[in-house]
């Protein structure tokens, strides 16, 4: 038992101070913390309800449309408090999506939904914006599903 403990503790020693030496001649940089996805209605202030998606693509695929229906959004409760719905604001790590294109739907005289487009015009802008969506999916732990 001492024979086959020795060889771990001798190599480990031995490597122990190479790593040392390697680790303080390197350059201190600064740390990448990943911001987590959301969408806003208010510039900076999240909404927590989980919106409907549906996706549709030309046929050569140089543009699409994302279309949203969040039923009975937060917003509607802390509007009046926080500011006017300016918008649809898709932000993560690489930066923010947005859209003016939203419309709220009334039943009774109460806000029940909004819906949004999206429109993406090219090809990069499709790729981004299925980007922020895998990135909204893995964070709210949601699915996609083809019909």
């Amino acid at each position: 038992m001492q024979l086959s403990a020795a060889p771990r503790a001798a190599a480990f020693t031995r490597a122990r101070p190479a790593v040392r030496q390697a680790a303080a001649s390197r350059v201190a940089r600064p740390q990448i913390v990943c911001m987590a996805s959301s969408m806003e209605f208010i510039k900076g202030i999240e909404e927590p309800t989980i919106p409907d998606v549906k996706l549709t693509r030309s046929r050569d695929g140089a543009s699409g449309t994302a279309t949203f229906v969040f039923q009975n959004p937060a917003v509607f409760e802390a509007s009046s408090e926080l500011g006017d719905i300016t918008g649809l604001y898709m932000t993560d790590d690489e930066g923010t999506l947005q859209t003016v294109e939203v419309q709220a739907k009334f039943v009774n005289g109460k806000p029940d939904k909004i819906e949004c487009k999206y429109v993406m015009r090219s090809s990069f802008e499709w790729d981004r914006f299925l980007r922020f969506m895998e990135r909204y999916a893995e964070d709210k732990g949601l699915g996609f599903q083809k019909s």
